[in-house]
Parts: structure tokens; sequence; C-alpha cells
């Protein structure tokens, strides 16, 4: 474990005791997560094996294992595994669900092993600060027509850059920054802003892109707490728009966060066809 992934840990065992709570309290996350869920299941076949990158104190996880699927939850917080394998003993799940401790920089540590499906929510790659690394390991942990869907931050938010309107001058410019920094629970640590097209490149020609959409494009993200209760009707109108417009250029560029879906292509698949 390097030193940013030391405090990447530090960070999120911190977290790991309120995680929940912080989840379950905020509309606003439930948003992307309704949004992440419903892709996975519509393009995930039934009974999937899967592996999570970054999968928390395993909400997701849950999820998916009640609705048949197999997975291989990974994280590398030391606090969030022992929350997510509380969890699936607490819920039987231990014939459905494994957890290991893992950085998703060290896929190669789980062999030869691949999967239907590879899942990653909520901007868990942007600590990542070589992605690309991250990404060219899916060839080896991927099965042929194997799917994975991301949800990444991107460097371009609008709703960001309106805090500047308030004088919020550090939320409105904090992506810009040449060295990003993230602050959780009193620990810094560095992360990185990546755009699509830097995914798409890095993925390079053994895969394909079946969804990109953006989210928090017309719904505002999560740290704008209270907008739902105080704007009810407003909120539902926000949701229709962006549904309309997230899968177009540029609102699924320029967003909060964006998910996007990408489908390894058949190994006897030639490029130059």
């Amino acid at each position: 474990m390097n030193h940013t992934e030391a405090l990447v840990n530090e960070a999120f065992s911190r977290q790991a005791a309120g995680f929940d709570a912080l989840n379950k309290g905020n509309p606003l996350t439930a948003h992307l997560r309704h949004i992440y869920r419903q892709e996975v299941m519509q393009q995930a076949p039934a009974h999937a094996s899967m592996l999570e990158l970054n999968a928390g104190t395993g909400l997701d996880t849950l999820y998916f294992a009640a609705r048949g699927h197999r997975l291989l939850a990974t994280d590398l917080a030391t606090g969030m595994v022992q929350a997510l394998e509380e969890k699936v003993q607490a819920h039987q799940l231990q014939q459905q669900v494994q957890v290991r401790q893992c950085s998703f920089h060290d896929l190669h540590l789980l062999g030869t092993r691949r999967f239907d499906y590879i899942l990653s929510n909520f901007g868990g790659l942007n600590c990542s600060l070589h992605l690309e690394q991250v990404l060219q390991q899916f060839r080896d942990h991927l099965l042929p027509g194997g799917k994975a869907t991301l949800v990444i931050m991107p460097k371009y938010c609008p709703w960001e850059l309106v805090m500047a309107l308030k004088g919020d001058f550090h939320t409105a410019f904090r992506r810009l920054r040449r060295q990003p920094v993230a602050h959780i629970e009193g620990v810094h640590f560095p992360l990185r802003y990546y755009s699509p097209r830097y995914v798409k490149r890095s993925l390079g020609k053994d895969f394909k892109v079946l969804t990109l959409r953006g989210i928090y494009v017309a719904v505002p993200p999560e740290f704008y707490q209270g907008f739902v209760e105080r704007y009810p009707r407003l909120y539902r109108v926000l949701q229709r728009a962006e549904n309309l417009l997230g899968h177009y250029f540029p609102f699924n560029t320029c967003c909060d966060h964006y998910l996007v879906t990408i489908q390894k292509k058949d190994e006897s698949y030639d490029a130059s066809a």
C-alpha cells in the first residue's frame, strides 16, 4: 500500500461508521444510486458473477446479491471491509458474496478469475491517480462480452461553478486545480478527475461504450442538502429534464458524475474488420 492509498484507507475507514446514515438520509444520493442500479440490472445477465470495486459498506452489494447475482466485493479501506463483512454475515449471504480488502490497482492478485460484470459507483475510481492502469486490468478480468458500469467524476461540473456566485470559490474551482485534494473525515489525499474521452482512450479497441449519461446535470448534486425537501415539485421537474438531457453531449461530459457502461468485445473480434 503506497502513501496515497494509506491516506485513502484512513479517510474511508473513519467514514465507515456513519456511511450508511449519510447515504440513506440524502434523497439526492438516492437519485444517483437509483440510476446506477437500474443500469446494472438492465445490462447484467441473470445470476451474473460480479467484481465490485470500492464496495464501501455494501449498500449496492446487498442490493445486487438480493437479486440473484454473485459478487466479489472489494475495497481498500479496512473499516469499510469490516462493515461489509458484518452485513454479509448478518444477512447470511456468505454463499453469494465474498469480501476482500484489495486496491483496484492490484486486481492481478485475483489471479485468473474472470467475471460477467465489473462495478464501481460514486466516483471511487477518482481516488486513483493513474486510472488507465486500473482500466487496463479489465481485459484480464472480464469474460468475452462482459460488461462494466462505472460512475466517475469529470473535471467540469456546472453545479460547482455556480457556487462562485455565492462566494464559495473553494467548491467552485476545486476540480480545476493542478492537483485536486479531497478532504474526508479530517484526512487530505490527492485525487484526479477523468473525462469520458480519457476512459475510452485508456480502454482501447477491446471495448465498446454501451451507455454514457450525465448524473446531476439538471438535478443538483449531493451537497445541496435540503433541496428536495424545500422544492419537491421542482425536484421532480429536474429529474425529468435530466432523464431527457443526460444522454447527450455536453450534458454527459459536463456534470457532477457520469455513468459509463462498457462491453468487452468477443476475443474473436477482428479490430481491422
